[in-house]
């Protein structure tokens, strides 16, 4: 291995550099073993060893300006301890203390900071990709020349999250560092069943993109190629592709063991060694003696030893309900804004567009990402007009990249933004499921990190579009806590319920049903106002029973009652799912003593399971008849319009409401 001293153009490293840099890829080595050890006494859980690879997160991050964020994975422990993370702090979050960085929630690497412009994994790997374009998106739109590097494991390159991330920062021209350790192995999976190509930069081909391959356990080299990549990034924004090449030198993680990697491998990469490469280098330069290194590594040792007794010194984890329950959810105080009395006639779609087109004008840092949304106006024309308004930095077209986008919401989240991305359609959001449940829902209880995200969902059958444009799917996120769900039945709610989302600085699925698109017409204030998330509607009220439903479920509950001809009957609009609005279905329950739950949603599984059993459970002794429930039939969304009538739930919820009143 041959080092240089210089950059290749013509920067030099000056002593002084070039020893910080020694003490730089020392300290995460030190760290690791004193890891090891303690991992066999049981004082921590599990390890992930990056021993060996020091060299790529150590380069990078020195490399790097402190305010340029680095998204790293779980053996880049140098990209923290190169940004100054407190090792106390660090080694409390290790043990799963409460003063760690996520008290005691989430474990190793799983976590933010940023005061120190770093954002963690999760397990799933490839989806920080795409959070590091919505960062990078940040920087770009706020006209600050900074870079965004993201970590990624020669594994990593075969999921579908690496694609649609690259492809959408070369699209966007985001000045995205995508650094790839190949290691060799993804687990236990070597790269000759990984991938194809010769070498993994050769996949920048497809996107236009420049890529280079570098000696991952040079850490000068690795120091020089993103000194020297970054700037020009900087100054004409792109994203690059690094491939570092190095070797695991120990299991995926300690527990797996290395007995499928051959012996011979291991002798040829332990000479390649960055820190042993690296002090002969240093010798050989004369800028250090092998007494210099003892007495750095001793005192780096004290240092993370003393440290580590102040760790095991820390609070331990103690479970509290109420502060678990309230850390799902930033508690950032929403201002609620009154509807004005000036009121217009508005359809279903043009209250919707409305409110997005004010909510542009309210906040210059909202952004409008999706399919199909700038000169086309959308699936549905919602967005109609908007790049003449607003222009294209705003009003974003995307590639056909759903994980990508949600993502890049994420990340332009995390980088002070607020984003609004449309799917097409409500059924499309399985292509970027996993960001959904495991990226935005869970990033706040994890490390206080607010999604300020909002996903507008069209859904809704009885509109002839079939199995994969109909479905109801919003029982899938209803499961899941973090996420707000909100699904309006008016013009009015549509309004001021969207608004409310978007000032919400969490997460937020808005269903929007698209056969009321067109077909409703309402009163809706002209002004900007706020409808409060988490709050029913008593749309009809009466004592003969209680019908709870939501979206279209309001609209057949009320032609329901015209038709029976009953003026006696409690009809509640949830407006919100998650969180549900409890009382006043109890209270209405309590009063009318029969209830029956409509969804359009299919039956098995739906939401009205849980309102059933959450008023099974608080009004039991009210109750004069079986609680009910009605919703579509337990098979996929047909197309034929007579098979579709049959599927949706109207007919059998009248008969069911008749028995009930009559009960």
């Amino acid at each position: 291995m041959k080092f240089s001293a210089s950059l290749k153009d013509g920067i030099p490293l000056t002593d002084e550099q070039l020893i910080q840099l020694y003490k730089n890829l020392v300290m995460p080595r030190l760290i690791e073993e004193k890891m090891l050890n303690l991992l066999r006494q049981g004082k921590i859980p599990k390890w992930f060893s990056g021993i060996g690879q020091e060299a790529i997160s150590v380069g990078a991050a020195t490399a790097l300006r402190n305010d340029e964020y680095i998204l790293p994975l779980i053996r880049n422990l140098g990209v923290f301890t190169v940004r100054g993370i407190p090792l106390r702090k660090l080694f409390s979050q290790f043990q799963g203390k409460q003063t760690g960085f996520t008290k005691g929630r989430d474990r190793s690497f799983h976590f933010g900071s940023k005061e120190h412009h770093i954002v963690g994994m999760i397990s799933h790997l490839g989806p920080q990709l795409a959070v590091a374009d919505g960062i990078a998106l940040g920087d770009l739109l706020s006209k600050k020349s900074k870079v965004t590097v993201v970590f990624s494991g020669d594994g990593g390159t075969s999921e579908g999250d690496f694609h649609e991330a690259v492809n959408l920062a070369a699209v966007w021209n985001l000045p995205v560092l995508f650094l790839i350790e190949n290691n060799g192995y993804a687990l236990s999976t070597p790269t000759n069943e990984q991938y194809k190509c010769a070498q993994l930069i050769d996949k920048a081909i497809g996107y236009g993109i420049k890529a280079e391959k570098v000696d991952g356990n040079n850490v000068i080299e690795v120091y020089q190629s993103v000194h020297r990549i970054t700037p020009e990034m900087r100054r004409n924004p792109q994203p690059y592709l690094l491939e570092t090449v190095t070797f695991r030198m120990r299991g995926h993680e300690e527990a797996s063991g290395i007995n499928y990697v051959p012996k011979n491998l291991f002798e040829e990469w332990g000479r390649k060694d960055p820190i042993i490469q690296y002090e002969k280098f240093l010798i050989e330069k004369r800028l250090l003696s092998e007494n210099d290194f003892a007495t750095i590594k001793s005192e780096m040792i004290s240092h993370i030893d003393a440290e580590w007794d102040l760790s095991e010194d820390d609070e331990s984890t103690v479970a509290n309900q109420n502060d678990e329950l309230q850390d799902v959810y930033s508690s950032e105080k929403v201002i609620q804004v009154v509807p004005s009395e000036k009121q217009t006639q508005k359809r279903f779609i043009d209250a919707i567009s409305d409110g997005l087109t004010q909510a542009m004008k309210k906040f210059p840092n909202l952004i409008f990402m999706g399919q199909d949304i700038a000169e086309y106006g959308g699936a549905f024309k919602v967005t109609k007009g908007f790049v003449d308004k607003f222009g294209r930095a705003r009003v974003r077209n995307t590639p056909l990249c759903e994980s990508a986008v949600i993502g890049a919401a994420l990340g332009y989240a995390i980088n002070g933004g607020k984003s609004i991305v449309e799917l097409q359609f409500a059924d499309f959001i399985t292509s970027g499921f996993n960001q959904v449940v495991n990226n935005l829902a869970k990033i706040h209880y994890r490390w206080g990190q607010s999604a300020d995200v909002v996903l507008r969902m069209p859904t809704g059958a009885g509109v002839g579009g079939g199995p994969f444009h109909s479905q109801s799917n919003e029982a899938w996120f209803f499961h899941t806590p973090g996420l707000k769900i909100v699904y309006p039945s008016t013009p009015f709610d549509a309004k001021g319920l969207l608004l409310a989302a978007i000032q919400d600085p969490n997460p937020v699925l808005f269903f929007e049903h698209k056969a009321l698109y067109r077909s409703l017409t309402g009163s809706v204030p002209n002004d900007y106002y706020t409808i409060e998330i988490g709050k029913a509607a008593l749309v009809e009220e009466g004592s003969a029973c209680t019908v709870v439903t939501y979206g279209m479920g309001v609209h057949w509950a009320l032609e329901a009652k015209q038709t029976l001809s009953h003026p006696s009957i409690d009809i509640i609009d949830l407006r919100t799912l998650l969180p549900l609005d409890v009382e006043l279905i109890y209270s209405s329950v309590r009063k009318t003593g029969k209830v029956i739950i409509l969804h359009e949603d299919t039956l098995t599984g739906g939401i009205g399971a849980e309102l059933a059993a959450l008023i099974g459970e608080n009004c039991f002794e009210f109750l004069d008849a079986p609680i009910m429930r009605c919703g579509a039939l337990d098979t996929p969304v047909p197309f034929a319009h007579q098979l579709e009538e049959e599927f949706l739930p109207y007919r059998r919820f009248l008969n069911s409401l008749r028995e009930l009143l009559i009960y």
